[in-house]
């Protein structure tokens, strides 16, 4: 996180299906050109359901989780459940310190920070010094390098998809017996960007040309079977 005084966006958008989910981090990806600023979302789900990476294969993942709908994510990475997790995404434009360093640096940084987030709340964590796989394609099988652990299982993940326009980071807490809550996680997030990084947060209501791009991209990708099943 860049160290100089900055100005970011927050946006908690609430729960919503998993074809908008993955449609507004996508439509907040392709508006940084626009908006120019970092913005840091959390959102829920109105149904347990599942993602899976870009590049996976959905005849490999299906048979992996029982969980529907089944949704391909804009970003990488592996499968990753959506029944009680702690769901963000952090889109920052082309130029920005964190569009301009290397893919495990920019996992690492934002690992660190919801490290740091926990540790605020009293929970003490660790970032992986290497990975280890149990079931492949599953996120929360096992763990990559700097992802969260505690008690040494991975409970925070994410995936990334760097562009021209800017960079899409989409992770998940699974909180599991930590004792936490979602809101005061959130807060915490906030709060140590606030102190540690001197970022300023600017609410973000959708506008219009937002709310219609994420519709039009729900609808159009990632409602179809066609995107889904695309591999």
């Amino acid at each position: 996180m860049n160290s100089e005084n900055s100005t970011w966006f927050f946006l908690d958008s609430g729960a919503a299906s998993a074809a908008f989910n993955m449609a507004l981090d996508e439509a907040l990806l392709e508006a940084m050109p626009r908006l120019r600023r970092p913005v840091l979302r959390f959102y829920g789900w109105t149904e347990p359901a599942a993602s899976f990476g870009y590049f996976q294969k959905y005849a490999e993942v299906e048979p992996l989780t029982s969980l529907r709908p089944l949704v391909r994510r804009p970003t990488g990475g592996g499968l990753v459940p959506h029944d009680a997790d702690w769901t963000y995404s952090l889109s920052l434009p082309a130029g920005h310190e964190w569009w301009e360093l290397r893919a495990r640096e920019s996992y690492r940084r934002m690992h660190a920070w919801i490290q740091a987030a926990l540790a605020g709340l009293g929970t003490v964590t660790a970032l992986a010094a290497a990975g280890h796989k149990a079931v492949p394609g599953q996120c929360f099988s096992g763990y990559e390098m700097s992802d969260v652990l505690w008690r040494g299982a991975k409970i925070a993940g994410a995936a990334q998809r760097r562009t021209r326009l800017g960079l899409l980071i989409q992770g998940s807490v699974q909180p599991g017996e930590l004792r936490v809550t979602r809101q005061a996680w959130q807060k915490a997030m906030l709060e140590r960007a606030r102190k540690r990084h001197s970022v300023e947060w600017l609410d973000l209501p959708p506008d219009s040309e937002l709310r219609n791009r994420a519709g039009m991209l729900a609808v159009q990708k990632y409602l179809l079977e066609s995107h889904n099943r695309r591999r």
